[in-house]
């Protein structure tokens, strides 16, 4: 079991890699570049790109316990198509009118190279800030029979949360890792965590990364 808040996780203490899942939501360039979409809207990327040596340290005992990596990445259709009119009026609101931020033909739109991706890893491409919403990401949960997820990435009060929630709902288990999760607005930030820990973990159970990483390590070995 993984030494958590307001439980250690999971809560019947059947931590089972095959049927558990790493997701890394939207650490592309559009979030983590100076120049990208997130520092286009006023947001310092740098606490987001602070968490990227745990998310790698995660992503390591993740993969060596057996566990299935899902990476996430957000954004549009070139034609921009697929975009509301809500979100295009933010987008000109941000002047960023003309330029493919956030489009998916856009540099800003690829996994950051200083992340461990995998071959056999798996992206969901997603257009909204949950990574359930107009994707396969259920799908592909329940065709691989995962019950589990730990959430890592950006941006704690918006991707990671709103995904986080609708993961619940579909009655998946839930960890959020604190120091591998990051927002712009600290706040914000630890809003987001303390709200998963509220009600006897409404919204699952709230854990650091080397709690997790010590846990996997011990599956690790227990495996060999």
């Amino acid at each position: 079991m993984i030494k958590a808040t307001p439980f250690d996780f999971p809560y019947d203490g059947r931590l089972e890699p095959q049927h558990t899942a790493l997701l890394v939501i939207d650490l592309q360039e559009d979030f983590l570049s100076p120049t990208g979409y997130f520092a286009r809207k006023g947001y310092d990327p740098s606490p987001l790109r602070a968490i990227l040596p745990a998310v790698n340290r995660l992503i390591g005992a993740a993969r060596a316990a057996g566990l299935t990596i899902i990476h996430t990445r957000q954004g549009y259709r070139a034609d921009m198509a697929d975009m509301t009119p809500y979100e295009k009026w933010r987008r000109k609101r941000a002047s960023l009118d003309g330029t493919d931020v956030l489009l998916r033909s856009g540099p800003g739109f690829q996994i950051s190279a200083d992340i461990d991706v995998a071959l056999q890893d798996i992206i969901i491409d997603k257009t909204c800030n949950s990574a359930f919403t107009y994707t396969d990401l259920e799908l592909v949960l329940r065709g691989q029979d995962i019950t589990h997820l730990l959430f890592t990435g950006c941006t704690t009060d918006v991707c990671v949360h709103t995904t986080l929630r609708e993961a619940c709902d579909r009655n998946f288990q839930c960890l959020t890792i604190s120091d591998a999760c990051a927002s712009g607005d600290q706040y914000a930030h630890e809003a987001a965590l303390h709200m998963v820990t509220v009600e006897d973990g409404v919204f699952g159970a709230l854990a650091d990364s080397e709690a997790v990483i010590a846990a996997l390590r011990q599956i690790a070995s227990a495996a060999r």
